[in-house]
């Protein structure tokens, strides 16, 4: 079963405040890339004393989480989907060099913002925070690196029923026991994460709350499709590592 079928399954029970299906996950947009290309490549900025600029993580006032050097010349945002096969073959494909060279560089500065295109996607931007900021990216590529698994896992017999159930309560989301059912604490429990862990956030209603309430905020901006990338508020053309890695180099990361 598919994750749209999914949403339709559940979408309709989850009664917090989710304003979700404003955005789609897509393999391309169309769209003029209105990034200046640079005509120097940008020096190398070394990381604080003892750390790696990947180890820098932190929360963004839009709601995003941001990996690399905060005054990076070359600022790069995803709006991406942790249910969207399209964002998890970009994670494939770059997320190693994107942050091994191109973050670790100094130079790119990473902020990924988890939208709710599904319901599965609350239950996992909640879950990738919950052992706190610094292990959200890490946690966020293991999602994508065993994307066709957990999605395995989630169509089980059976799993969507018990996934509907667990929201079929007006006025009270059973987080825990949607998570539960689709096979996500367990995951997450073999990645440090303890289903007490786990059930301790997906209860916790402002957590919750704060996803749905982007993912709003975002799709009323604008954002209708993911991922949908940004350098330096410029919107790329196109959504795969190679047109990525291509707008990094025209903006100077080479």
């Amino acid at each position: 079963m598919s994750s749209f079928k999914i949403k339709h399954l559940v979408l309709a029970a989850v009664v917090v405040p989710l304003s979700l299906g404003l955005a789609a996950c897509k393999k391309s947009e169309e769209g003029k890339d209105a990034l200046a290309a640079s005509a120097t490549a940008l020096p190398k900025v070394a990381p604080p004393a003892g750390k790696a600029w990947t180890d820098v993580v932190d929360t963004t006032a839009d709601g995003g989480m941001i990996m690399g050097n905060p005054n990076a010349p070359i600022k790069l945002i995803e709006y991406g989907s942790l249910s969207c096969p399209h964002c998890a073959k970009l994670a494939q494909e770059g997320f190693a060099k994107l942050t091994g060279d191109y973050v670790a560089s100094g130079r790119v500065s990473l902020e990924f913002r988890s939208f709710a295109i599904h319901p599965q996607d609350v239950p996992l931007t909640v879950l990738a925070g919950c052992a706190g900021k610094e292990t959200f990216f890490p946690l966020a590529e293991q999602i994508y690196a065993n994307f066709d698994a957990m999605m395995e896992r989630m169509q089980q017999p059976g799993a969507t029923e018990a996934a509907q159930k667990a929201m079929s309560v007006p006025g009270k989301p059973n987080f825990p026991g949607f998570a539960d059912a689709m096979g996500m604490t367990e995951f997450f429990a073999a990645r440090g994460v303890s289903v007490d862990q786990a059930h301790a956030c997906l209860s916790d209603t402002a957590k919750v709350q704060a996803v749905a309430k982007n993912s709003e905020t975002w799709g009323q901006s604008g954002i209708d499709s993911t991922p949908t990338l940004l350098i330096n508020a410029s919107k790329i053309e196109g959504n795969t590592w190679a047109e990525l890695e291509a707008a990094l180099q025209r903006a100077g990361a080479r």
